[in-house]
């Protein structure tokens, strides 16, 4: 993995040098350090001379035995023999950053006494994972999967993880079904297929007879599951937390993370390709946005409900299958995080990293949400089996506050303590537990009253509100825009297609059905199930914000967005330096795409370096594609097939195309695009048609390129109309209008 490179020094005196990043330094070394001579070492800190040799009795002519006497050798090898930990079972396939975090103001005051939550004096560092769930570490970023959102926020006060996912819901009620519901997600036993991925028997049988996934399967099916970046994805807390305020007064509260950019996905062909073509994807965008200066800020809010109205929804709201309505309960933003920094080593930061559910921070509790309190114990104890009982200890992951207590010994404990005693209470009266909650800034469980004051008595039962599970499937199916209904239809019929027993597939349309008929019907048709002959429950037809991706708010920006400059020998020099400066200032990334590698000739006999060749990437691994103008470069690219794909393929995955002077040709006469307006060749004209955009001429651009780019503000200039387009993402009337499904790519 690309990352910065951070010496010592450097990181010590680094423009934001938080508490965490001084805390690592500790432990990060430097091969440039000139302490060590610049000599390779053994474990023991002994220069050793020789590396790939083995010592061996040999007559210098012959191959001969290896000699024991080698220990430099041995301690290699048996390193190296020992370098794996236990993947996780879940969220195995991670990448991460370091950031920081920072409140508003102390508005939280009124629901928390949580510092990290209402100090505005104070930045907390971050450490944030980003994953998928089913797939195993060697598996692909772009698979339609749940992605987790894993935040460590290294407090004054301690460690506090927020363990979320880019969904607000999950597949089960209670945590003892999640060995159940994990097994059946993964790849099936007897012949582990497939990787990284739902699209088989088990999970749709899973679906079927477990009735509480019938929400989280809806937003699964949805374009949440294939997320552009990860730069571009909500996070949600998942679980219902509480929080206690100065008064002791307690509320019950969901976390959420909204992100800078807005939450965009790709399309489902794309992200089938995508998985072959860089299954890295996900992980390189990631560090190249941090790496160029663009870090990913995501807005942090809460929704609280205070203790007494625990009860009044037709929901239960530690039912963590349900989702709270923002119009029941609006989301109060209160805070900033920027990831600014990627990792120095993958395997001590990223894989070493140990998240749990029961990390917090005094302020902040437990629910009884059921699935929350079995995760409590569960995330811990998958940490003391990946990496022992002292995994906290790890720079990763030990806090950058004191930590003291009577927990000792130990493999791989590295903490020295000086004390006679290690226990309490004690003579010395050493480390005594703090007295008062607010006053020693300590935490202390909030004194609920169970039950509402109802007689308790053991039972397995849930809650009566926990057995209803349709409501809210249809309530997020309901508001989605009609492109979005429109791929969870094709992505719940790809799956089930996937599914090879009629048991399976037959089954889940009846199961459909209870959430919507016509996709039902829908799917049904696609896979070659019976029909339902009408709805088996009644819609409520009800809608809710934020629930469709098009109801996200987002300040419209092509900052990070990657366009695709295609050109061949020949192109107009003047007119590609210019757009690279237009794009560029406006924090967009252009990469020249020619027909090889190696500085290409403008017109002018002007070269530029191209950063990939045609057959070496493809058009699915950027956001646009412009072809520049230059007789003959356009004429070379004509007679390429696979830059014609490029244009064909960006067009189907609703793509903004963008072209100039003659480029226009490439787009008329050799894509063909179907239905698609353009502007004269040699004119002034700006057509902007299905969210391709064309130009006459370049002369008609070179006299504003100077400007700054206008997004949506009624720009009618080529830029202005071309990064507009760029900043929706994708241009989803070709597809409403059938126009995707008429071109092969």
């Amino acid at each position: 993995m690309a990352s910065t490179a951070h010496t010592l020094q450097n990181i010590l005196s680094a423009p934001f040098a938080d508490t965490k990043t001084k805390d690592l330094a500790r432990d990060t070394l430097d091969p440039k350090d000139t302490r060590s001579g610049g000599f390779i070492t053994n474990q023991h800190g002994v220069r050793v001379t020789e590396t790939q040799n083995w010592l061996k009795a040999t007559d210098g002519t012959h191959a001969a035995p290896f000699l024991v006497e080698d220990v430099n050798a041995m301690e290699k090898i048996q390193h190296f023999d020992h370098e794996r930990i236990p993947e996780r079972v879940v969220h195995a396939r991670g990448n991460a950053a370091h950031g920081h975090f920072k409140v508003f103001d102390d508005r939280a005051s009124k629901y928390t006494f949580a510092r990290v939550l209402t100090d505005a004096s104070r930045t907390t560092p971050t450490f944030v994972r980003f994953s998928t769930v089913q797939g195993p570490r060697g598996s692909a970023d772009s698979v339609r999967d749940v992605r987790g959102f894993a935040t460590k926020f290294y407090t004054q006060e301690g460690n506090w993880d927020i363990v979320g996912n880019n969904m607000p819901v999950f597949f089960i009620q209670d945590a003892i079904q999640f060995p159940d519901f994990v097994h059946a997600v993964k790849p099936e036993p007897h012949n582990e297929v497939p990787t990284g991925g739902s699209a088989h028997n088990n999970f749709w049988d899973f679906f079927n007879l477990e009735k509480s996934t019938s929400h989280m399967v809806m937003w699964a099916m949805s374009d949440r599951g294939i997320p552009r970046s990860l730069r571009m994805m909500e996070g949600f807390g998942v679980n219902t937390y509480t929080l206690v305020n100065a008064k002791d007064e307690l509320f019950y509260v969901k976390f959420h993370w909204m992100p800078e950019l807005g939450v965009h996905s790709m399309v489902w062909d794309e992200a089938l390709k995508v998985c072959g073509q860089d299954p890295d994807f996900h992980r390189k965008d990631l560090d190249e946005a941090i790496e160029k200066g663009f870090p990913p800020k995501w807005t942090f809010g809460i929704q609280a409900i205070p203790a007494a109205k625990k009860d009044d929804f037709d929901f239960d709201i530690e039912d963590s299958t349900k989702l709270w309505p923002k119009e029941l309960v609006p989301v109060e933003p209160i805070g900033e995080m920027v990831l600014d920094r990627v990792v120095d080593e993958y395997f001590t930061e990223v894989e070493q990293v140990a998240f749990c559910t029961s990390h917090v921070v005094p302020g902040i509790g437990f629910s009884n949400d059921p699935l929350l309190q079995g995760r409590n114990f569960s995330y811990l104890d998958t940490q003391l089996s990946r990496l022992g009982p002292n995994w906290e200890e790890l720079p990763i992951n030990r806090p950058v506050c004191p930590v003291m207590n009577n927990l000792r010994d130990g493999s791989r404990r590295h903490k020295i303590t000086k004390s006679k005693v290690n226990y309490w209470p004690n003579r010395f009266e050493e480390s005594p537990p703090a007295a008062e909650a607010v006053k020693d800034n300590a935490y202390s469980a909030h004194k609920e009253i169970l039950g509402g004051g109802k007689t308790l008595f053991k039972s397995t039962e849930r809650g009566v509100k926990f057995k209803e599970y349709l409501s809210q499937a249809q309530l997020f199916y309901n508001s989605l825009s009609p492109y979005e209904k429109a791929h969870v239809q094709a992505a719940t019929g790809f799956e089930l297609s996937q599914c090879n027993d009629p048991l399976v597939y037959e089954r889940a349309i009846p199961r459909i059905n209870e959430i919507d008929h016509e996709l039902a019907k829908i799917v049904a048709e696609k896979i070659g199930a019976p029909l339902p002959s009408g709805p088996s429950a009644a819609n409520h037809g009800k809608t809710s914000q934020g629930l469709s991706q098009t109801d996200v708010p987002y300040d419209p920006t092509i900052k990070t967005r990657k366009i695709a400059i295609l050109i061949a020998d020949g192109f107009d020099a003047g007119a590609v330096i210019a757009l690279q400066k237009a794009f560029s200032t406006a924090g967009a990334f252009p990469v020249l795409i020619g027909t090889s590698r190696k500085p290409l000739a403008g017109a002018d006999g002007q070269t530029l370096m191209t950063g990939a060749h045609l057959e070496g990437a493809r058009s699915t691994l950027f956001d646009a594609v412009l072809i520049a103008p230059g007789a003959k470069s356009v004429e070379t690219l004509s007679k390429s097939g696979r830059a014609i794909h490029w244009v064909r393929e960006a067009f189907g995955h609703c793509k903004t195309i963008g072209a100039l002077g003659e480029g226009i040709s490439l787009l008329r006469d050799a894509a063909i695009l179907p239905s698609v307006q353009y502007a004269a060749v040699g004119s002034n004209d700006v057509v902007n048609s299905y969210g391709v955009v064309t130009v006459g001429s370049w002369g008609a651009v070179s006299g504003v390129i100077q400007e700054a780019i206008q997004i949506g503000k009624g720009d009618k200039g080529f830029l202005g109309q071309f990064a507009t387009e760029l900043s929706n993402h994708r241009n989803w009337q070709r597809e409403s209008d059938g126009l995707t499904q008429m071109v092969a790519y």
